[in-house]
């Protein structure tokens, strides 16, 4: 039985299988990263509107106050690493598509040459064909009978 990303027989399946398996380990470390983020973002925020209530004590005041700085720059933090994550999505989008696009652009031209070849094959023996059939008529025309001669 045969292993995913890898033949029967011990063969490996080749790059195609292994930028597959590396695409998918990149994409689960992605969206681990992105929900790591976004539950941060969520649990900093709603600590920092927890502690935004207004309290008698000073002291009490102050210490919110760091809280709430705290729980801000985390959120700065968490919101820039998700930024970070977009930009390194989109770049990854943008190569992926032109390697794919190269690909496309290299299979098609290659169908296109080889229908170049088989059109320049196909003309040859047509014409080929013509020359034969108009060696026949002429034989026919020359030796026939009823052949009469155009300008006497």
């Amino acid at each position: 039985m045969s292993k995913p990303g890898g033949t029967a027989g011990g063969a490996t399946a080749g790059p195609t299988a292994a930028a597959a398996a590396a695409a998918a380990q990149k994409q689960r470390a992605l969206l681990q990263k992105a929900d790591a983020d976004v539950s941060s973002l969520v649990d900093n925020f709603s600590a920092l509107i927890n502690i935004a209530r207004v309290n008698d004590p000073p002291v009490r005041n102050s210490q919110e106050a760091f809280q709430m700085d705290m729980r801000a720059s985390r959120m700065v933090h968490s919101a820039d690493s998700l930024l970070k994550l977009v930009s390194e999505l989109k770049r990854t989008a943008i190569f992926s598509g032109l390697a794919s696009l190269s690909e496309n652009v290299d299979r098609r031209i290659e169908v296109l040459s080889q229908q170049s070849e088989e059109t320049e094959r196909m003309l040859e023996r047509i014409g080929q064909e013509a020359a034969a059939s108009l060696k026949e008529l002429e034989a026919h025309y020359y030796s026939s009978v009823v052949r009469t001669p155009l300008y006497d």
